[in-house]
């Protein structure tokens, strides 16, 4: 009655207004679909996925959604950051649920795209968010082709249930706006977890004095816990114990807590005062990351004396990890230790490393070593996860049995793997995806919990740089092996930077590598080692020699390979430099890691040109003469310092560069090159040295001295 009096009383003008209202909306529902269809590539690859065709949802048309009450909208950001709620499901362009029963693992969804809507179940509201996380791609996807979405159906699940990647600060800390952006990033890969390997990088307050100045406050990392697990990303501390204690035993008031009084290097696990340390920082750590399950304790590469106890290493590495472990259960966190030290006091460790080692010979190093274990076997903690680390062959049948002996005896097992292990500048080995991709598979066939991505930070180049390799462990840690690593490539392409750098031509990361791994000792003398650099007494003795003039060609004849080697990664380097420049200009997306791979290609050309400078100097022919060449090499350490200020600005707009002004450095045992300098000169040590050389014998000399 009510439509009816309103009919009466607004006249012909109100029926004619509903009647074209009415044309409208069966003018529209009778609109043919579009024709244009786009090309979808979802990273990591949904376990079903359906395209039945394209729907009439632009992506600027997605603008609401509607939940049931008590479900939240999950926390999101890219193109349904500005989504708003609507009051009906039918009004809306997204319609969400959560349902218990839905037949998927858990974290998983079901995502469909009908002609006008979209429909998000979750499994559990980390399902919901990743049904959220697959639209944006979807989304970003029409967005960048200019299509509407497709009409499909997903159906979604992790193959690994734990998908943590290792964030290593110990060496250097980003600028902290960084770290929130970093976990927008990782939810989108659909990564779930953060293991923080912080050392001095938290604020202790129970043991200030470990902390570095340039330290998170805790209630920093409490606030970038909670935005992480609003993102489905539980981040956990790994605070190095029995061995890797520099950061804590270079301090004066924590040397007699010495394993070996002269070494920084390891805790005395006899000492009672070792826990009282180890414990106030375990809860400050735990107190920082309160969403965390895991307190990982370290536990590798170390090896006690005991003192005169007589207690052999692997009783007093039992020692201490009973104790920790203990300590982390009554904190409410599962302990994990890396389980390498116990397998080589045992005698089984070579084989895990080992491709070339038969079946046999593994089976009979075990047959003979395995009692060394079992002696001590009710010393192992139960409640610890034994983090099986692998960087290099994962897949060798001795890593694969040492897993499965301590599955077999009743110890819960976990991979680690690596995107980045002790390269310089850069990842390498494309990004080590085949190591990544394999303990993937072998954690998924054994149906192991989890894996873990570590990323050292011991020769510390830019994170932006290993999100190649984060979003290979996104892929094969949630997906399995759904793609071939060349497939993969492209796709991350086109997920990181845009469409149009799919294609093969803007695929620079590989080549990249190859001249970046000889740029670490290119200007070095032979058999010289950047990373020893700085323990060196005279330093400027390991960096290459110069032209002796009164010997023309001399030189160039003993570095003859050198040069031609950099002559053809200098090449190299001129073409990558094209493509980087090409795909700046395409990228529609994270320009800034583009920026990164240019400085790094820029400082490499550098080095590799140097070496060309030095040798058109040795062989000063007429087209070249002598005072030409003279006057390229004076120019280089100008040259250099302008490679390293644009190099220093890209990389300072989200890190912080230097350490803290008196910043106590360690012994430096393993020579981290991030380790041995409080300023940023530790990136640039042989070429600052050479620089210092050129310059002073071309200083008012007007040609360059023998014998140097």
């Amino acid at each position: 009655m009510k439509n009816v009096k309103l009919l009466q009383t607004s006249g012909y003008r109100g029926i004619q207004s509903m009647l074209l209202l009415w044309g409208f909306i069966v003018f529209a529902s009778c609109r043919p679909l579009p024709e244009k269809s786009g090309d979808f590539q979802l990273l990591p690859s949904p376990q079903e996925f359906e395209i039945r065709g394209v729907s009439r949802l632009g992506s600027e048309e997605v603008k609401s959604y509607y939940l049931p009450d008590g479900v939240d909208l999950p926390a999101l950001g890219g193109p349904l950051q500005d989504l708003q709620p609507a009051d009906s499901p039918d009004q809306a362009q997204i319609v969400g649920r959560i349902d218990a029963s839905l037949d998927v693992k858990a974290e998983g969804y079901a995502l469909e795209i009908g002609d006008r809507q979209v429909s998000i179940t979750g499994k559990d509201p980390a399902g919901l968010l990743y049904g959220f996380m697959t639209l944006e791609q979807l989304m970003e996807d029409a967005a960048d082709q200019g299509v509407n979405l497709p009409r499909c159906a997903i159906r979604d699940f992790p193959e690994l249930a734990y998908r943590a990647v290792h964030l290593d600060i110990k060496h250097h800390r980003e600028k902290t706006d960084y770290y929130y952006r970093l976990m927008d990033r990782l939810a989108g890969y659909k990564v779930n977890a953060v293991i923080a390997e912080v050392e001095d990088k938290i604020g202790y307050e129970l043991q200030p004095e470990v902390a570095s100045a340039d330290a998170m406050p805790i209630d920093e990392w409490i606030k970038l816990s909670d935005y992480a697990m609003a993102r489905n990303i539980e981040i956990s501390p790994l605070v190095q114990g029995l061995g890797h204690a520099s950061f804590i035993l270079k301090h004066d008031q924590y040397k007699d807590l010495r394993d070996d009084p002269a070494s920084d290097w390891a805790f005395n696990p006899l000492d009672p005062r070792t826990y009282d340390v180890q414990f106030d920082l375990y809860r400050d750590a735990i107190r920082a990351t309160p969403h965390g399950k895991y307190l990982h304790i370290g536990g590798d590469e170390v090896q006690t004396t005991g003192r005169g106890s007589g207690k052999s290493a692997l009783e007093l590495q039992l020692i201490w990890l009973n104790k920790v472990c203990r300590f982390a259960e009554e904190q409410g966190r599962v302990p994990i230790f890396w389980d390498d030290m116990p397998l080589k006091f045992a005698g089984v460790y070579r084989p895990m490393f080992d491709p070339d080692i038969s079946r046999e010979a593994v089976d009979s190093i075990w047959a003979a070593n395995e009692k060394n274990l079992l002696a001590f076997i009710d010393q192992f903690p139960k409640n610890c996860i034994y983090m099986r680390w692998n960087y290099s062959d994962p897949g060798t049948y001795g890593n694969l049995k040492a897993m499965d002996w301590f599955t077999a005896n009743g110890f819960r097992v976990m991979g680690a793997t690596a995107g980045q292990t002790r390269w310089v500048l850069m990842p390498q080995n494309e990004s080590n995806m085949e190591n990544i991709r394999s303990f993937a598979l072998s954690s998924i066939d054994k149906g192991l919990n989890g894996l873990l991505l570590t990323l050292w930070d011991d020769d510390s180049p830019h994170f932006e740089l290993y999100m190649r390799g984060i979003m290979a462990f996104a892929e094969y840690a949630w997906a399995g092996d759904k793609r071939p690593i060349e497939a993969l490539k492209p796709v991350y392409r086109r997920r990181a930077f845009g469409p149009a750098l799919a294609d093969a031509k803007y695929a620079f990361i590989d080549s990249l590598e190859i001249p970046v791994a000889y740029w670490k000792n290119a200007l070095l003398a032979d058999g010289g080692n950047r990373n020893n650099l700085a323990k060196m007494e005279a330093p400027g003795t390991a960096v290459i020699d110069l032209p002796d003039p009164a010997k023309k060609g001399e030189w160039s004849a003993r570095y003859a390979e050198r040069l031609n080697r950099a002559k053809t990664l200098l090449t190299a380097c001129d073409s990558i430099a094209v493509r980087i420049q090409e795909s700046k200009e395409k990228a529609v997306r994270n320009a800034y890691t583009l920026d990164v791979y240019e400085q790094v290609n820029e400082l490499v050309k550098f080095s590799l040109e140097t070496l060309v400078a030095l040798e058109n100097y040795d062989l000063q022919t007429e087209a070249a003469p002598e005072g030409e060449a003279l006057k390229a090499l004076a120019r280089l350490p100008g040259k250099f310092a302008g490679v390293r200020s644009r190099l220093e600005a890209v990389y300072s707009r989200t890190r912080l560069l230097n350490k803290p002004e008196g910043y106590l450095l360690d012994q430096d045992h393993h020579r981290h090159l991030a380790n041995q300098k409080r300023t940023f000169d530790w990136q640039f040590l042989p070429e600052m040295l050479l620089m210092e050389k050129i310059t002073a014998e071309t200083a008012n000399t007007g040609s360059l001295s023998p014998g140097n």
